[in-house]
């Protein structure tokens, strides 16, 4: 498909970048925003056209791993949900997921990196460390998929392979939780398949997860994140910020500006940045936050919601001279 003929080149501005009262760029997106009986309250932008959640699907992924009979839990089980800044317990996560079933950081497949957490990464480069599968991101996720593996008695050499018994798994939960079937497969930033949904799809299924029952994989991956937000992000990470503000709330950042946030009540949220800056997909995920109630969820809600619009700032000589802000979402249909 020619970007011409992509839906995302309809996608309506969403947000504007501000410097001095002046309209520097503009950017456009789609948010989906459903209540907790899956219908849609906000709809921005051709929701229902397929785009790639990118790491936002990782938590649809890790109940796939639970089905399968991966034996997680706690913040180990909200690892295998990260895009992981690479801090060091980060990466000793990955190890004791590794370990618990009998592997090394040489069974590990996704592709080598140093960690994104800016001062790791400085400290690398200081002490020469060459990039690693146990460093990039999503070792954790990939640690994860090998545990369930063993555990269901699929051999591990071609576990990225989307003909994998764990990567077929993989396809029929997320058509399962997404409710429609999965558009395309193609290949993550990190060598595991990437499987393209709507956003309403996947704002649907991070309803699901967040309002599950505590005993289902569902449910168990909904509690593991939101008791782990540290495992998920990492230190100063706007997603980890988010869920540790937020009581019962799930949230996943993804490569390309996706955003996807889950509510205990079962609604749901997806926004995604068609240019793939980054700079505006927590605006807009807050603005659409608003708009489902979520500041109803605790008294300091609506500051955690404030708080992360702040660091939307644009800066001029050092220092704030504007910001970005989310345009006004339409009202519903």
């Amino acid at each position: 498909m020619s970007a011409a003929q992509s839906p995302l080149a309809t996608a309506p501005v969403v947000a504007h970048v501000v410097r001095s009262g002046f309209v520097e760029s503009v950017h456009a997106g789609v948010a989906a925003g459903v209540g907790a009986d899956g219908e849609l309250v906000v709809s921005v932008g051709p929701v229902d056209a397929p785009i790639l959640p990118r790491s936002s699907l990782k938590p649809l992924q890790a109940v796939a791993m639970l089905r399968a009979g991966a034996d997680l839990s706690g913040e180990l089980l909200a690892l295998a949900c990260a895009s992981h800044s690479g801090e060091p317990f980060h990466l000793d996560g990955s190890r004791r997921i590794l370990a618990s079933v009998g592997l090394d950081e040489s069974a590990l497949q996704n592709t080598p990196d140093r960690p994104i957490d800016e001062a790791e990464r400085a400290r690398w480069i200081a002490e020469g460390l060459a990039p690693s599968s146990l460093g990039q991101n999503c070792s954790g996720k990939h640690s994860a998929m090998l545990a369930a593996c063993v555990a269901a008695g699929w051999e591990t050499a071609t576990y990225r392979d989307p003909d994998h018994p764990l990567q077929r798994l993989v396809v029929e939960t997320v058509e399962e939780l997404t409710g429609e079937p999965v558009a395309t497969v193609t290949v993550d930033g990190c060598g595991a398949p990437a499987l393209a949904v709507s956003a309403a799809g996947l704002a649907r299924a991070f309803g699901r997860i967040a309002s599950a029952d505590p005993g289902t994989p569902e449910g168990r991956v909904a509690a593991a994140m939101s008791a782990h937000p540290d495992y998920v992000g990492g230190t100063g990470r706007d997603v980890t910020d988010l869920m540790r503000g937020v009581p019962g709330l799930i949230a996943k950042d993804g490569a390309e500006a996706v955003y996807a946030v889950g509510l205990p009540d079962g609604s749901g949220v997806t926004v995604k940045i068609v240019d793939g800056s980054d700079r505006a997909r927590v605006v807009l995920t807050t603005a659409v936050l608003r708009r489902l109630g979520a500041t109803g969820l605790g008294p300091d809600v609506a500051a955690v919601l404030d708080g992360l619009d702040a660091r939307a700032v644009v800066r001029g000589h050092g220092e704030p001279v504007g910001a970005v802000h989310a345009l006004p979402l339409p009202d519903p249909a």
